[in-house]
């Protein structure tokens, strides 16, 4: 399932109504199917990481129009037991920024919207504060916003029924 924004955020089926998701809905809407099948274990973790060039490499021309080496962002996986588990792309795995990690915490699927956001916005105040970064709150955000488009960017990705299952499913396919 590519990575995309959602039409909304706060409905976990936006994931198959737009055919993709981000690193939250995918992972609110695996926390919520675990709750459902009664399996407690499954944990839904909010990070903020150091995304930098190194992490992808899609972001590299925005850190340097700005002149940051990173910008911490927010991302959500699971945690099964002591086990971390990334689905947001078929090559995302947590040892990309396990280091990285600056804070992590337990969320519900409920608050991958506004919680997360309120969460993150403080998390960039207190940065920007903290490292004497010479944008403010909104500034930083935008250039966030920057870098997001420029991963979603190249990761346009049409989604084809090919898999032999649902071709053999195809009515003007079938032999029968």
């Amino acid at each position: 399932m590519p990575y995309k924004r959602n039409s909304d955020k706060s409905n976990i089926q936006s994931i198959f109504d737009d055919l993709g998701g981000t690193c939250s809905t995918k992972h609110a809407t695996l926390r919520k199917l675990a709750l459902e099948n009664n399996q407690q274990d499954v944990k839904l973790i909010l990070g903020i990481f150091k995304m930098d060039a190194k992490y992808t490499s899609k972001i590299k021309n925005t850190l340097q129009k700005y002149n940051l080496n990173y910008i911490p962002e927010a991302h959500n996986y699971l945690k099964i037991d002591d086990e971390y588990y990334d689905f947001t792309n078929p090559n995302s795995n947590y040892t990309q920024f396990k280091h990285k990690l600056l804070i992590e915490k337990e969320i519900e699927y409920s608050e991958i919207a506004e919680v997360k956001v309120i969460f993150h916005k403080y998390f960039l105040e207190k940065w920007i504060v903290d490292e004497n970064i010479p944008f403010n709150l909104d500034e930083i955000w935008n250039i966030r916003e920057q870098c997001i488009k420029d991963l979603q960017q190249w990761d346009k990705i049409e989604i084809q029924n090919t898999s032999p299952v649902c071709f053999a499913n195809r009515t003007d396919l079938r032999e029968d």
